[in-house]
């Protein structure tokens, strides 16, 4: 594993996390061909929060934080700090004082594959995190690990600087040198919602307003009442044995 901490890493145009930030983790996922997400592992400890970001990474060695300690120098304003361990471990590497200074340095929050503690505090000061654990069980300051070096986080790729997109529905990388088509394709996501939407107030069905009923027909599925498929009724034995009831 290297042992480096990459210094003044490229960040993404702000004007596009923030735009991205806006449209949020589900609709920016669907507008980039359904990549990016880091997995359902990780999960918010805190509810209706939003962020997005520029990604620090940091690469850690299992129940140790040295390497979080190394990485706070390295955090600007509007970054997320991304962290993961050469293997698994989900011990609570971060807490309330960490979250302090970096809420000082202006971070938006912390996305990790391990644990964190002082849950109640963070929710307090307001500093988001999507972490895989809560867990009170500490760590040492033994081993050395790197900082803004490529990662995987849930099978995901995230590189330093690549933007972080967090919120309810869990976590995005969106790669850095794509955020612009990133921003565009979910720009036009958000119209056809919109539309859509509109279209589902006035009574149109998702089946008709999708062509959907074409691809049932080619699948197979077919129309038929209640009386033919199984009675009169909903409850007697054919329709039961039908459906793992009788």
């Amino acid at each position: 594993m290297k042992t480096v901490v990459v210094t003044d890493v490229p960040r993404a145009d702000p004007s596009s996390i923030d735009a991205l930030r806006s449209h949020g983790v589900a609709t920016v996922h669907e507008a980039i061909g359904r990549t990016g997400l880091v997995g359902a592992s990780l999960r918010p400890i805190q509810e209706g929060i939003r962020i997005a970001g520029s990604a620090v990474t940091v690469l850690c060695w299992p129940g140790d934080n040295l390497m979080i300690h190394a990485a706070v120098e390295q955090c600007r304003e509007g970054d997320v700090l991304v962290v993961t361990t050469a293997s698994p471990s989900l011990d609570g590497s971060f807490g309330e004082l960490f979250a302090t200074a970096l809420q000082h340095r202006g971070v938006r929050g912390l996305v990790t594959t391990g644990g964190v503690r002082d849950v109640a505090d963070l929710r307090a000061m307001g500093f988001p995190v999507w972490s895989a654990a809560v867990n009170a069980q500490g760590t040492v300051k033994a081993t050395a690990g790197s900082v803004n070096v490529p990662i995987t986080v849930g099978g995901t790729v995230v590189r330093p600087g690549d933007i972080i997109v967090a919120d309810d529905d869990g976590v995005l990388c969106v790669p850095r040198l794509e955020a612009q088509t990133a921003r565009e394709a979910a720009d036009a996501r958000v119209m056809k919602e919109a539309e859509s939407r509109a279209a589902y107030l006035e009574g149109e069905l998702s089946l008709d307003r999708n062509r959907l009923r074409s691809v049932l027909e080619d699948l197979g599925v077919r129309y038929v009442s209640a009386a033919e498929y199984g009675g009169s009724e909903y409850g007697d034995a054919e329709y039961g044995a039908d459906h793992g009831r009788g």
